[in-house]
């Protein structure tokens, strides 16, 4: 995988804005785990995939789908995370 998970922001601090670049990294990693995918990896690019698309999210304010597509994306990987 190309980019390191984000760290997590303290609580109260701005969320930082998606960049092209994160979003590119996040697609060509996806594009290299259907070569050979494992479920840790797995779990981890979906949870990076959720942090993502939440960020994206908190910049679109009353974007109702994009929050939505989000919080779909985290009750996702949160039950990848249940089932470990």
């Amino acid at each position: 995988m190309s980019l390191p998970l984000p760290c997590p922001k303290p609580e109260g601090s701005p969320v930082p804005r998606p960049s092209i670049a994160e979003v590119s990294a996040l697609i060509a990693d996806l594009a290299a785990l259907r070569q050979n995918r494992t479920s840790a990896e797995y779990a981890v690019l979906m949870d990076r995939k959720a942090e993502l698309l939440e960020r994206i999210a908190d910049h679109t304010p009353g974007d109702t789908e994009a929050a939505g597509v989000a919080r779909l994306a985290r009750e996702r990987t949160d039950s990848l995370k249940s089932t470990d």
